[in-house]
């Protein structure tokens, strides 16, 4: 089993990362918040803690392996108890994964279920099967994990602005991989910085 990568980040892309460990690449499934993080990465040495599992349906005879890729092995830990939860399961868990694990790890302990209820994929009943199987189980990463305003240094914003204005987007149409990219140009482009979400989502506007 493989359970760590190190190696050359020569490929970025809305939902895996691509590392170069010669003489082979990987490619590297990873969550939204762990994209943002590689952003200002690419062709450098990277390494990323593994999980791999198998994608398909074994009845229909098409069995493909992948990787998952995290920064810590305290996020990689996080993910397999968020994805052991009923009805969650890896591919809704690694499209929930748009905020910092310390954040949703606080969401769960707090019990607030209507936070966690406006991750993608994440409605309120899993919410709430969320919060009544993991609550006594996210001490780790909230000891272990940096908070949310230490990530994302690259863009030099909280992590909650840029995300809200991530969801917000998400919540006003757009799809996952639009609204990325509307934030991502946007944030590239912009040196000010934006106080919250709602001036980061009127800059899009002006822009366009």
């Amino acid at each position: 089993m493989i359970v760590k990568i190190t190696g050359k980040l020569v490929a970025l892309y809305n939902d895996r990362a691509i590392i170069e460990a010669a003489p082979f690449e990987y490619e590297t499934l990873i969550p939204e918040f762990t994209r943002r993080q590689l952003q200002s990465e690419l062709q450098k040495t990277v390494s990323l803690y593994t999980l791999e599992y198998i994608d398909g349906a074994p009845n229909q005879g098409r069995l493909v392996p992948r990787l998952l890729g995290f920064l810590t092995d305290v996020e990689r830990e996080f993910f397999e108890i968020f994805c052991s939860v009923d009805g969650v399961g890896t591919k809704k868990a690694l499209r929930a994964m748009v905020r910092p694990v310390r954040e949703i790890a606080e969401m769960i302990e707090q019990q607030e279920h209507k936070a966690l209820a406006t991750l993608p994929g994440i409605g309120p009943a899993t919410a709430e099967r969320i919060v009544a199987k993991l609550r006594r189980k996210v001490s780790k990463a909230l000891l272990m994990t940096p908070r949310p305003s230490d990530a994302l240094a690259d863009v030099d914003l909280p992590s909650d602005v840029v995300n809200d204005a991530y969801l917000a987007l998400i919540g006003l149409g757009h799809s996952e991989a639009e609204a990325r990219r509307l934030v991502d140009e946007l944030l590239a482009k912009s040196k000010r910085k934006f106080k919250d979400s709602a001036e980061i989502l009127q800059a899009i506007w002006d822009n366009r």
